[in-house]
């Protein structure tokens, strides 16, 4: 199983507009330091999953018949905006998959082009050639699901964010299915540093809990916003061995996993 990043970033981005922040500086000067929509691609030799729709270039980024699914963990804007234009393309259809969110993009819903769109039920898998896709409800303030992702070689990632911790179901099942590696919402420096309670989605503090009580090999964070990349700036050393900040392009290969408990 092959993961890529393709995108790290909170709704804001990094660079947010108009901020003179050093984060937002340095992505301005940089590109590799840019966090566009938070997406990932998960693949092997023979499929291609996208995991969120946020960006904006999908039509140019794929070519059709490229993608053989792509899974939406929610409806907010940034997580599937990309399928605005996506829509009008023409060919064959494009299957959607996501949480049961009635109200999750209306305007999408009822004009959704080739994209033929489905719901996913908590807990129960979605076979996509060697994958296996659980779906886990996260906290957040709209309907959201986290993926845990298996592929037939033994290697199991999960995809989580959007989310302030996890809803006790969805930890139990973590720690039981033992990931090897694991993306979690980062979104916020750590309260005791920021002053101000996280909400709908992990500070540092949070995440790094999230990465230690699943059991997995490597943490990766993601969806991180400019002030978590300020802190990181100044306290890189302060993460755990195992845990590395995601960034847009960056991909792994995971081949095994953890084995069972």
């Amino acid at each position: 199983m092959r993961v890529t990043f393709l995108g790290t970033g909170g709704a804001g981005g990094v660079p947010r507009f108009g901020c003179t922040c050093p984060a937002c500086q340095r992505a301005k000067t940089n590109h590799r330091h840019v966090r566009r929509p938070c997406s990932a691609l998960i693949e092997d030799s023979n499929h291609k999953i996208l995991l969120d729709a946020g960006l904006m270039d999908l039509h140019d980024r794929f070519e059709p018949g490229e993608l053989s699914a792509i899974v939406l963990t929610h409806y907010h804007p940034d997580h599937v905006q990309g399928l605005l234009h996506l829509r009008w393309g023409k060919g064959e259809s494009i299957p959607v998959y996501g949480p049961p969110d009635p109200d999750g993009f209306t305007d999408l819903f009822k004009h959704p082009g080739i994209l033929d769109i489905s719901d996913l039920s908590a807990f129960q898998a979605l076979e996509l050639g060697e994958f296996s896709l659980t779906p886990m409800p996260l906290n957040h303030s709209k309907l959201t699901f986290g993926y845990a992702i298996a592929h037939r070689n033994g290697a199991r990632f999960a995809y989580l964010t959007d989310t302030l911790g996890l809803p006790e179901e969805s930890a139990d099942y973590l720690r039981q299915w033992r990931p090897g590696h694991i993306a979690v919402d980062c979104s916020h420096p750590p309260a005791d540093v920021s002053g101000k309670a996280p909400q709908n989605h992990n500070d540092v503090t949070a995440a790094l809990a999230m990465i230690e009580q699943s059991g997995a090999e490597q943490g990766w964070l993601t969806h991180l916003g400019h002030e978590t990349d300020c802190w990181l700036m100044a306290n890189a050393s302060a993460l755990p061995n195992n845990v590395t900040p995601a960034a847009d392009g960056l991909c792994f290969d995971i081949t095994t996993s953890l084995s069972p408990a």
